[in-house]
């Protein structure tokens, strides 16, 4: 597939000396949903500013379908839809004028069908006369991701977009991400619920003080750092661990009426058979075994704890 973003050691220093971005490279293929995470001030909404236009880099450079975000803005940005962290929306303003209003910013002719089309799918045919002041926080938000779309981009940034959106409407949301996807618009998004990024990402990047940290496919990620875990419940309450299962690592339970056992998703060799061995050995009865695969929430604060520990050291 072709790399429709293309940044190269795009760094951004401010003018008091903070580096936000400390030279991102990073490639999105077209079509592809990525999900770019990191904690607050980790630079997502500085590289989505610098390739929108918002933000002038200070070293590097960053093309979208070709085109260099400095040097080529207008045609660069002309295939960027971006739905901000901040509702910024005419209070006083109709929803469907404010749609209308964004599709003529990009020099687009008037196209009623498309726009009721895409207020359609996000719910707000029936709100397009209504003020953007009476609409809900999510509404607005809304509101937000249908001027981002009018101009029919083909890659669409959405910083926090379901920030504050009940989960109805969250979930609504997402299905037209993957509409959206579906007919070749590249999508990149900063998402705080991280359970959402592990369902819809093709990839997953993170970045952590201006430092793109990983760049993998979501399901390899999940294979290659993820973790299980084992729990096997008891038919009797156990004081202490056997002497015998010293080796395993288990945790006990506080109710001494369960064991767990830890391994990597991804290994050959997972221990599991010879620890069973070993607990039917003890004589121990067994009363249910289940596993639970560490979720990417788990695996993200892994990683960023573990360059934090590196730094102090």
């Amino acid at each position: 597939m072709t790399a429709i973003v293309d940044v190269q050691n795009m760094g951004k220093v401010y003018d008091g000396g903070f580096t936000a971005l400390g030279g991102v490279s990073l490639q999105i293929e077209e079509g592809e949903i990525i999900a770019l995470l990191g904690p607050n001030g980790a630079g997502k909404t500085t590289l989505i500013s610098a390739l929108c236009g918002i933000v002038t880099p200070t070293s590097g450079r960053a093309t979208v379908g070709g085109h260099d975000v400095v040097t080529g803005y207008r045609k660069a940005r002309a295939m960027i839809g971006l739905v901000p962290q901040e509702i910024a929306l005419e209070p006083f303003e109709k929803v469907i004028n404010t749609v209308r209003f964004s599709r003529g910013l990009f020099g687009k002719r008037r196209d009623d069908k498309l726009l009721e089309k895409i207020l359609r799918q996000l719910s707000l045919w029936d709100k397009r006369n209504a003020r953007i002041r009476e609409l809900s926080g999510g509404m607005k938000r809304r509101v937000l991701i249908a001027k981002a779309l009018c101009h029919e981009p083909r890659v669409l940034f959405l910083d926090e977009p379901t920030a504050g959106v009940d989960v109805e409407l969250r979930r609504d949301m997402w299905q037209v991400v993957e509409d959206l996807r579906k007919s070749g618009v590249t999508i990149i998004l900063t998402t705080h619920y991280i359970e959402e990024a592990e369902a819809i990402a093709d990839r997953i990047a993170v970045i952590n003080k201006g430092q793109i940290l990983l760049v993998e496919p979501t399901a390899d990620l999940m294979a290659r750092m993820g973790q299980k875990t084992l729990r096997i419940d008891l038919m009797e309450r156990l004081e202490t661990i056997p002497k015998a299962l010293a080796d395993y690592d288990l945790a006990l339970a506080v109710d001494g009426m369960s064991l767990s056992y830890t391994y990597e998703a991804g290994g050959e060799r997972t221990g599991i058979t010879r620890l069973l061995q070993a607990i039917a050995a003890e004589g121990m009865a067994l009363r249910d075994i289940q596993t639970n695969q560490s979720s990417l929430e788990e695996i993200f604060v892994g990683l960023i704890q573990d360059e934090t520990t590196e730094d102090a050291a």
